[in-house]
This record gives C-alpha cells, structure tokens and sequence, in this order.
C-alpha cells in the first residue's frame, strides 16, 4: 500500500529497474568479436590463455582490474526518494 503521491508497487518498481540497468550494465561490458593481442590500455601483450579464456578481450589482466576498481566506484544507483537521500 504506496502513500502519498507514491502509486502502489512503487518500491517493487525501483528495484527492477535498478535491477535492469544493472543487466544492462553486464552486458554491455561483455567482449565482442576477436580478442586484440596487446592491450588497448597499456600496449603490453595479452597472454594467448588470457584471450582463448575471455572473448573479446581488449585488457590486460592489471589494466582491467584497475577498470573494474573504477567502475565499481561509480556504480552505484540512488533510487531512494526520501529527502535524506537527496541532501547527501
């Protein structure tokens, strides 16, 4: 039962879209296509286990877990529609 100006099923509402673009996020992020042989970010060479492993790999092993440490930084969704949330 949604108060207010919230319609009913409101909450459920967020979480699926929250849920939604976190998928959206995954799959964008997956490799398409032929690996590369070096690395976009560094230029050093990807090993052949690496690039059989993921497909379309474009990272060197370091290089992609500093992209993922960043990303995961600025993941994050607010969704919440209460003023705390918003004065933060």
């Amino acid at each position: 039962m949604a108060g207010g100006f919230a319609k009913d099923g409101a909450v459920q509402d967020q979480i699926d879209a929250t849920v939604e673009d976190a998928v959206n996020r995954a799959r964008s992020s997956i490799g398409k296509g032929a690996s590369r042989k070096d690395c976009a970010e560094c230029g050093e060479a990807i090993p052949e286990a690496r690039r059989q492993a993921v497909p379309g790999v474009r990272y060197c092993i370091q290089c992609q877990a500093e992209r993922d440490a960043e990303e995961k930084a600025h993941s994050g969704y607010n969704r919440r529609g209460s003023k705390d949330s918003q004065l933060r």
